[in-house]
């Protein structure tokens, strides 16, 4: 597998590969495991994988230049397939975007508000490959309480990603 010409595509495209994985293995839960608390950072799966969902999204309005202040809540995302469509739905905004993004564009500042309404300021190629660093932190936590609960997770590591992609060319 030669390097690619622009790491945002590539970058974005394993993290939609690992999103997938992650539903994979979601889809195969009983619907209880889905929505047991077992503290932590997040209390369940389900509320690990509605803040992956409303975050993805709400990064993809605040980079349409739309206030991003709150987050879908699990009452919005009722079942596992809710959080999906929107997770799909945020991930297919983020690739339209993609290919706006001029490195002009990348290098310059990013201003945004945060869920308290404050504003923050960083390089925008930061907070671009922030959604996808944000999305791996959480696909940890999920592999973490899925295995507490006895299922064995797909792996969702880039190199694996890697190797399927070199395996299909």
């Amino acid at each position: 597998m030669s390097v690619p010409l622009d790491d945002l595509e590539s970058l974005y495209a394993f993290n939609s590969w690992a999103n997938a994985r992650v539903l994979e293995t979601l889809r195969a839960l009983p619907e209880a495991d889905y929505e047991k608390e077992q503290g932590g950072g997040w209390p369940s799966l389900r509320a690990t994988f509605v803040h992956i969902a409303g975050a993805t999204d709400a990064w993809a309005e605040r980079f349409s230049g739309q206030d991003a202040t709150r987050l879908a809540t699990m009452d919005e995302l009722p079942d596992l397939e809710a959080a999906a469509r929107l997770l799909l739905a945020a991930e297919e905004k983020h690739r339209r975007q993609l290919a706006t993004y001029t490195p002009a564009r990348l290098a310059g500042p990013f201003t945004w508000k945060n869920r308290k309404g404050e504003e923050k300021t960083a390089p925008f190629w930061v907070v671009v490959r922030h959604v996808v660093n944000h999305q791996t932190y959480h696909r940890g936590q999920i592999s973490a309480m899925a295995r507490r609960l006895g299922h064995a997770p797909k792996p969702t590591d880039m190199v694996v990603w890697g190797i399927e992609q070199s395996a299909r060319r």
